[in-house]
This record gives C-alpha cells, structure tokens and sequence, in this order.
C-alpha cells in the first residue's frame, strides 16, 4: 500500500489532537509536517498544545507555527468549548519541545515546490494558512493533490445559524481555497456530528490501557460536558478525526458531489458554506460533501490507531 503523504494543519483543540494521534499512527498516512493556525485558541495556545499533544505520544514529526490572525476579520476563538487553554482537560508535563525556526506557511509552500503533486492538505481549523500559502506562491495550487478538510456545513452552523466555527473563523480564507479550483473533500457538521463519543466509546479506547488511549480518554471527558452545554449534544463528536480516517479508508463515508461557495458578506450568513445540494445554480461541483459515515467502523479505526502506540 503506497503511503498517502500529506500535511496536517490544525488548530489543537480536543479532536484536532485526535486527528493528529491518527494520522501519526497509521501506516497509510505518511504525515510529512504539522503546521498550526490559530483557530481553537490564540496561536501561541494552539502551538504550545500541538507541541504537548506531540511531544506525550512521542512523534517524531516538526511542527511549526501558522498564521496567528484571520485575513480580514476580527480573532474568533472557541474558548466555550475547548476552554482557556485550547485543549482543557489533560494535564501534560513540562513542555521541552519547540516548534520549528521556519514558519508554517513557508513550510506548506516549499514542500509542495519540491513535489511531484503527491501531497494532500489536511486542514482541521481556520484556512488561513492554505490561503495565505496559495496567495503567496500560487504555483503551489496544481501541485496539491487534494485537501480534505474540517470545516462548513450544508444545514445548520454552530457557532450562528448559519456558519461552522472553523469557516466563520476566517470565511475569507476559506472563500480563496473553495475557489482554488483543488480538489476538495468536506468534512461538514452534517457527518462530523455523528462521530459523538458516549462514555462507553471512551471507556472501550481508555481500556486499550496506554499513553494514546489515556489521552483519548482525558480529551473527551472533557468535551462530553461543553459539547452538551454549548449545543445540546449527548457527548462529543471528534470532528477533526473524520479528515484522516476519510483518507485511510475513504469508504467510511458516504460523500456527494456539490458546489460550495462561501458567504463573505457581512450579514447573518457570514461564513456559511452555501452547499447546493439539488445543483439548482447548473455549477460543475468544486467539492466533494459528507454525508453519511459508518460510526462502527470509524471508532473501530480509532480504536486502531491507539492500539498502534506500544507504551
């Protein structure tokens, strides 16, 4: 099996730590770097997290820092369910690693220079350093192979009416990759929210009895209580995850072909990903939508990639 190459680029975050525990384990995912934006938290938090996150599970990937500010509008965290930190809950030790000298934009630019168009984007957070990286060096846009990202939705938002957090976050980025012409893979609410994690799914990876399902474990018992708070949900879906275990094994997922534009105007739907589903605007689609997932086996996948960390 040829390993799929790619770069995580995240916003750690509960389910962007999981996200990145998975792509780390697998041997489908050859995970090349790990760029961080701010997004979840500001983006010293949102570093120090990934770094943490890293440096627990000992991964041997360099990650290095993003974008610290959206394009254009003002910082938007999302303090209410991830709280202060970003990634409350676990507790780690002292951090002893750094992020790398070369920022994270740089990075995404010069890897995909030096492809052969092999490499895939895997945004879990706010779109700003992908559009940043492709307003910069645009010649790196026909070198993506694709980006599978966590992001939008095609019903209801959640954090307004209207809009996801990680587009509304920065709709002005996220407007500049859905034009980019890429391939695109989006991971919406409309299937992220059904990965929700009860407290029997947390007990089944806790019991795997290592570091990654420890860490599992402290991750979601914390968000089962501002996932119920902040939107009614019974536990907490881990969204960023739905990105890697799509590119393990894409058949997961029941996926439609849509065209997608996002809101930029500065009304009630600012930020929202406008899906048209019944293709009423004739558009040749520009992404491709989730819709459905088989919840046993993604948490049999999950459960997979824990088991792959030995202490």
């Amino acid at each position: 099996m040829m390993k799929r190459k790619i770069i995580l680029d995240c916003d750690p975050g509960h389910d962007d730590a999981i996200a990145m525990l998975m792509a780390y384990a697998h041997p489908a995912i050859d995970l090349l770097g790990i760029t961080i934006v701010a997004g979840n938290q500001t983006l010293n938090n949102t570093v120090r997290n990934g770094l943490s996150v890293a440096q627990l599970l000992d991964m041997g990937t360099k990650i290095y820092a993003g974008m610290p500010q959206p394009l254009v509008r003002e910082q938007l965290v999302a303090g209410n369910v991830h709280g202060k930190t970003g990634i409350d809950g676990p507790v780690f030790d002292e951090l002893k690693r750094t992020a790398e000298q070369e920022k994270g934009v740089q990075f995404i630019i010069d890897t995909l220079m030096k492809s052969e168009g092999e490499i895939t984007l895997v945004p879990t957070g706010p779109l700003t350093n992908i559009a940043v990286a492709m307003k910069m060096e645009p010649l790196i846009i026909p070198k993506i192979k694709e980006i599978v990202l966590m992001g939008g939705a095609y019903g209801n938002g959640n954090f307004t009416p209207s809009s996801e957090f990680n587009i509304l976050a920065d709709p002005e980025a996220a407007y500049v990759v859905f034009k980019s012409k890429v391939p695109i893979v989006m991971m919406g609410l409309d299937v992220t929210n059904q990965t929700i994690c009860t407290p029997e799914i947390i007990e089944r990876m806790e019991a795997v009895g290592n570091t990654a399902g420890k860490l599992f474990g402290d991750l979601l018992r914390f968000t089962l209580k501002t996932q119920f708070e902040e939107f009614g949900l019974e536990a907490g879906p881990i969204h960023d995850a739905t990105t890697i275990a799509y590119l393990i094994n894409p058949e997961l997922f029941e996926v439609r072909d849509m065209y997608v534009e996002v809101d930029i105007n500065r009304g009630p739907c600012y930020g929202r990903t406008v899906c048209d589903e019944s293709n009423v605007l004739k558009r040749t689609p520009n992404a491709k939508v989730g819709v459905g997932i088989n919840n046993e086996l993604f948490f049999d996948l999950v459960e997979e990639c824990i088991r792959m960390y030995k202490a």
